[in-house]
């Protein structure tokens, strides 16, 4: 039984989740998790809602997608605890800057943050590559404006859209988007959009006035010498690149063989994401050394919980908003008046993600909540669960600026002034997400996803 049969008192109600969640967190502060949950249990209370459907429709809504996500989100995030006390990261940025050049080092930057984004948080990442960036700005004698802008853009920017951050897997959750193909097209438009974002450094940061700290020199695994701590380059990649592999191939193989094989069996059990995510987080940890043994199987595992409880939290809720939506004829209404206005239907997760984060802050509540939106009226804009991900997930990251926890951590960790942090790295969020949306566009518009 549907949750409400009245199109315009749900249509309302629609409305007024979305109003009520933006007021409680810009106006009261309020914690997103108590923000979301609040509105859901109030539309609830609208006439013509039969309660008992409610209630399954919560219920369902909520448990279905954390059994889908749950134990890769903790996976996830133990892994990237991992990768960052092991040296990976700053290996993976070392070989970067050794493959492109140290003379074209914010380009390295930029496509170091491309890979680093997929798997670790990008305020986490950065805190780690700080100290080459200040020290490679020294030593080319440029901008800290010019160096790290393109960092900044294409971190935040892969963190948000390419699966296995928590983000864009809780929003292909909610969405029921094939993972393989969101990573396969989510690399493809976020390398676009990290392109640009490289180029506002260049064209913009380049000209702000925001010179490098000698305070963070000295502080990286090479500058101390003990870079022979330092995993392989191979061994550094193995983590992200090994899991990514394993989904996207079998999501490749479920569409080139017939199911039931030998062969599509074995890479559906191995590009399950819990089994792939478990193989990243195994080469993750494999080269902790001495101490770092006992804190892998401790407080790693701890942090990665840690940080996966308020993800949890949010998730649930979007799927319990989803479900609960769907069973409405609101979401048929906007649907038909989106398509009915002509306005291209990628475009409205794109602009509800923009919306939700430059109202919280945050790109994995952004393209969560967007997602949790759309779901229940995807049928009816003609949108794949794929194209709807990647598009809320661009929108998530415009524009980072003084609400963003991430904002704060690359302005004080640059040194450079807030001011001239929102045109530098709230550019780059602005031109990272419009280019990753362009090349969507450019795909959406060929069948291609």
């Amino acid at each position: 039984m549907p949750v409400s049969q009245d199109p315009i008192i749900s249509l309302f109600g629609f409305i007024g989740v979305i109003i009520l969640l933006l007021v409680l967190v810009t106006r009261f502060r309020w914690h997103v998790f108590l923000a979301l949950l609040l509105p859901v249990l109030l539309f609830a209370l609208l006439p013509s809602t039969d309660i008992s459907a409610f209630i399954a429709a919560f219920e369902t809504g909520f448990g279905n997608t954390l059994s889908n996500i749950g134990v890769v989100i903790i996976l996830g995030s133990i892994m990237a605890e991992a990768m960052k006390h092991t040296g990976a990261v700053e290996k993976i940025t070392l070989s970067m800057i050794g493959l492109i050049g140290r003379a074209r080092m914010p380009f390295a930057l930029t496509l170091t943050g491309y890979v680093l984004g997929i798997a670790i948080f990008a305020d986490v990442a950065y805190v780690i590559v700080n100290p080459l960036v200040h020290a490679a700005a020294l030593q080319l004698g440029v901008s800290m404006g010019a160096m790290a802008t393109g960092l900044v853009g294409a971190l935040q920017l892969t963190h948000a859209v390419i699966p296995p951050t928590p983000g864009p897997l809780a929003a292909a959750a909610v969405l029921n988007a094939d993972l393989g193909l969101v990573i396969l097209y989510g690399a493809l438009t976020c390398l676009v959009g990290s392109l640009a974002a490289w180029g506002w450094g260049q064209v913009v940061g380049r000209r702000i006035e925001s010179p490098p700290s000698e305070e963070f020199v000295g502080t990286s695994f090479g500058e101390r010498g003990i870079e022979e701590k330092l995993p392989s380059t191979f061994s550094a990649y193995l983590p992200i690149a090994v899991p990514i592999l394993l989904i996207a191939g079998q999501s490749a193989a479920r569409l080139r063989w017939p199911q039931g094989n030998a062969l599509t069996n074995a890479l559906g059990f191995l590009g399950w994401p819990v089994v792939a995510l478990t193989l990243g987080l195994w080469l993750a940890m494999r080269y902790a050394r001495g101490e770092q043994r006992k804190d892998a199987v401790t407080s790693w595992v701890e942090n990665g919980l840690t940080t996966s409880a308020m993800i949890f939290a949010v998730t649930g809720l979007g799927g319990s908003l989803s479900e609960i939506l769907k069973q409405t004829p609101a979401v048929d209404f906007v649907a038909q008046a989106v398509v009915a206005a002509g306005v291209p239907t990628l475009f409205l997760p794109f602009l509800l993600g923009v919306l939700v984060n430059m109202i919280t802050g945050s790109s994995t509540v952004g393209v969560i909540t967007a997602a949790s939106l759309t779901s229940p009226m995807l049928s009816g804009l003609g949108l794949s669960p794929e194209a709807a991900v990647i598009a809320a997930a661009s929108g998530s990251i415009i524009i980072k600026y003084v609400n963003s926890s991430y904002f704060w951590v690359v302005t004080s960790l640059s040194k450079m002034e807030a001011d001239r942090a929102v045109i530098a790295y709230g550019g780059a969020s602005l031109v990272a997400g419009l280019g990753s949306l362009a090349a969507l566009f450019v795909m959406w518009q060929f069948g291609i996803v």
